[in-house]
């Protein structure tokens, strides 16, 4: 069953006018694109969602580009920034997939620092996510997370943290349920196949399944795990921008 810790709900920063979108990776921002009549500016992608100006960003994998992207959307003059895209899961008695994740904390792996997300209207906070660059995979250390109320990880919500606490801008997360860590399929050679932007050049796709075609369904499985994720995410702040400012 899915973690509640119970936590009351809050308001998300009511009123913003102009609210930012991170995104690491192309499939997490098509979403967006597709519910939101957004026009391309240079790195940003502008619209509006109910009386809020968005500005929709591409960060790209990583701890370093979704810091770096942070700063850029930032100094648009956002007044809130959310931090939207895929997890993986630990523990499918916990979460499941498509399952959408607000969580209490977000922790950066590497220093082991602590960042709380404002609020969300109507919404309880569930569990921890652990953010880094590293993939991991084995299962000892993924109990362990477990029993410190980890439930997902993901590689950039706490880098986009401490940037927006060290300027004073209000963040928030939304991530949906895409995998489970640890999944056979999910390897360090399919871990390299992916460009920064999270898509494939499809020769090295095709390689790698002419290698064992057995891969195939799985593989399709984790295609649409992810989708359904990524829309999940990219609709829930999409709803929480238009509660906290109606048109």
């Amino acid at each position: 069953m899915p973690l509640d810790l119970g936590q009351n709900p809050g308001m998300v920063e009511t009123g913003a006018q102009r609210v930012g979108i991170l995104t690491p990776m192309v499939s997490e921002l098509a979403p967006f694109q597709e519910r939101i009549e957004l026009v391309e500016d240079g790195p940003f992608h502008r619209g509006k969602v109910g009386g809020t100006e968005v500005v929709v960003m591409l960060t790209t994998m990583g701890m370093g580009p979704a810091a770096d992207a942070a700063a850029q959307i930032i100094e648009t003059g956002v007044e809130h920034v959310i931090m939207v895209g895929v997890a993986g899961g630990i523990d499918a008695e916990t979460v499941s997939i498509g399952q959408l994740i607000t969580p209490e904390a977000v922790i950066d792996r590497l220093t082991g620092e602590s960042f709380r997300p404002a609020p969300t209207p109507g919404v309880t906070p569930q569990g921890k996510i652990e953010c880094g660059d590293e993939l991991i995979t084995d299962a000892p250390r993924l109990a362990m997370l477990t029993a410190d109320g980890v439930i997902a990880l993901d590689m950039e919500t706490a880098a986009v943290a401490r940037v927006c606490e060290a300027a004073g801008v209000p963040w928030s997360v939304f991530r949906g349920i895409s995998d489970f860590a640890g999944d056979p399929l999910i390897d360090a050679a399919f871990f390299a196949m992916a460009k920064p932007d999270g898509t494939m050049d499809p020769a090295d796709l095709t390689a790698y399944l002419e290698a064992d075609p057995t891969r195939l369904p799985r593989l399709m499985e984790l295609a649409a795990g992810a989708g359904t994720a990524a829309a999940n995410a990219a609709m829930a702040a999409i709803d929480a921008i238009k509660a906290a400012n109606p048109e």
